[in-house]
Formats: C-alpha cells, sequence, structure tokens
C-alpha cells in the first residue's frame, strides 16, 4: 500500500506543478501578446487598411542593422499607439517586395506617417518620446506630402508594384535554378535571356493582330475606291471635265471663226482693189 499511495502522490504531486507552470508561462506570455497586438503588419493584401485613419508605417528588413537598433524603441512606441489614437504598424519588405515598390522604400528603416490617405515621411530622430512628441504636436502638418503622382495607390505606383513582385519572382525562380536543380549560373541567364524574347516576340504578334482586328486595312475593302472617291465628287469632277472639254473646244471655235473673218476681210480687200484697177475676178 505504501509504494501504491506513494507512486499516486507522485503523480499528483507531478500534475500540479505541470498545471501551475501551465498558468504561470500563460500569465508571462499576456503582456507579450498584448503588446505585439498593438504593432499591425501590413501585406500587400490589407495594406488599403492605411488609406483611412492615422498611421505610422515602419519599413524594415531582418537583416538590417540600423532596423534592429529601431526594433524596441518603434515596439515601446506601439504599446502608446491605442492611447494617442494612432495605428502603429511594420512592413518586412523582404516579404512584401510590391509594397516596397508602391512605396519606392530606397533606404532602411523608412518611417512613413499617413492622415486619411495623405502620406508624409518622418525624417525626425527615432525614439519612442520623438515619435510621441510628433504626433502630439502635430509637427506632420510642416513636412510636404507626398505627391498624389507617387502616392501608393496612383496608376503609376501600381505598376511599380507590379514590378517589384516580377523582379522578387525572377529572383525565386534563378534561385531555384541555380541552387536546386543545379544549373549554371551563365546557364539560367541564358534560360531568362530566351524567355525575354520570347515572350516579346509573342507580345508583339498579339498587339499586331489587335492593331489589325481594330484598325482594318482599308486597300482591302470593296468599297476602297468609293470611300477615297464618292461618287459626288467623281461626278463632280466629271462635270468639270466636261465643262473644260467644252470650255477647250469653244476656243478653238472661236479662235477658227476669227480667222475665217479676216480671210473674208483679206479676200474682200483684194476684190476692191481688183476691181479699182479694172480687172475682174474672172481674169484672175
Amino acid at each position: 500500500m505504501a509504494c501504491t499511495y506513494t507512486h499516486r502522490g507522485r503523480k499528483m504531486t507531478a500534475g500540479v506543478c505541470v498545471f501551475f507552470a501551465l498558468i504561470a508561462s500563460h500569465v508571462m506570455l499576456q503582456p507579450a501578446t498584448a503588446k505585439s497586438a498593438n504593432l499591425r503588419v501590413i501585406t500587400d493584401g490589407n495594406w488599403e487598411e492605411i488609406l483611412t485613419g492615422e498611421w505610422m508605417i515602419e519599413f524594415f528588413a531582418p537583416w538590417c542593422p540600423a532596423c534592429q537598433q529601431l526594433q524596441p524603441a518603434w515596439n515601446e512606441f506601439a504599446e502608446w499607439g491605442e492611447d494617442i489614437g494612432v495605428n502603429i504598424a511594420k512592413v518586412d519588405v523582404t516579404e512584401q517586395p510590391g509594397l516596397s515598390g508602391r512605396f519606392i522604400i530606397t533606404a532602411l528603416p523608412t518611417i512613413y506617417h499617413c492622415k486619411d490617405g495623405v502620406f508624409r515621411r518622418y525624417q525626425g530622430a527615432r525614439s519612442k518620446d520623438d515619435f510621441l512628441s510628433f504626433l502630439d504636436e502635430k509637427k506632420w502638418q510642416s513636412i510636404e506630402p507626398v505627391s498624389s503622382w507617387f502616392g501608393p495607390s496612383s496608376l503609376m505606383m501600381n505598376a511599380m508594384s507590379a514590378l517589384f513582385k516580377l523582379s522578387m519572382f525572377i529572383r525565386h525562380c534563378h534561385n531555384y535554378l541555380t541552387e536546386q536543380l543545379g544549373v549554371p549560373v551563365w546557364g539560367s541567364y541564358g534560360i531568362f535571356a530566351l524567355a525575354t524574347l520570347f515572350s516579346g516576340l509573342a507580345l508583339g504578334l498579339v498587339l499586331v493582330f489587335v492593331a489589325d482586328f481594330v484598325f482594318p486595312s482599308r486597300r482591302f475593302s470593296p468599297d476602297y475606291y468609293h470611300r477615297k472617291h464618292p461618287t459626288g465628287q467623281v461626278r463632280l469632277q466629271q462635270s468639270e471635265d466636261e465643262q473644260e472639254a467644252d470650255g477647250e473646244e469653244e476656243d478653238d471655235e472661236d479662235e477658227y471663226g476669227d480667222k475665217a473673218e479676216e480671210w473674208q476681210r483679206m479676200d474682200g480687200a483684194d476684190a476692191l482693189r481688183r476691181r479699182g484697177v479694172g480687172v475682174t475676178e474672172e481674169d484672175t
């Protein structure tokens, strides 16, 4: 009985210890979970949420030393987001290349302030107190906002985002070919060169077909001549030609008539001269 009791007691003691350990771990992890909940993560799928309300957004990369130094201060600043009514967020550019191109991120870390879809780039000191002062004193009003041409929702930035996504896709394909399949680097470049060449030829052929369908050639249409020379215009041209021909004939007749009159006058003058000298026309 003693061995059995002791065994049960050990089981009970072990179970109680595990229970209290779970409670302690839950209590210890709860503040960390609450802190992480204040820091929003922005991706290509939910980035349009930042177009409404007030936001402070950090663009970072895990391998960036400056980003690693800023991270503790940014986490502390995120704890105040709910109190000051500002959404604090971060964007990992290595995981979200589309957002990197959409906001033209050329340096890390980069911080943006957004108020109802109007974006301004933060250029001040990077501590929790500086961030809070920037929002409390509304220092962002003195910063010139990003032009609408370069806004993240503009057509140009949509195209830039697609270009960055395509470049990242090509990079992943290159890594897969060289690391997984063992293709040489020059072989991977050759594959991409051929793919670019054939895709360009295919795109050009499609554009030619589309242009020919939308704007067909008029030379092969049956009524091309009638479109180029309408019936009324042809008739008018024919009538003008006829009038010109009639005018030329009239000019010829007039010229011939004038010459005939001159000849008649000359003949009459000769006859008068002959009569004056007593020579008849029969003698001549």
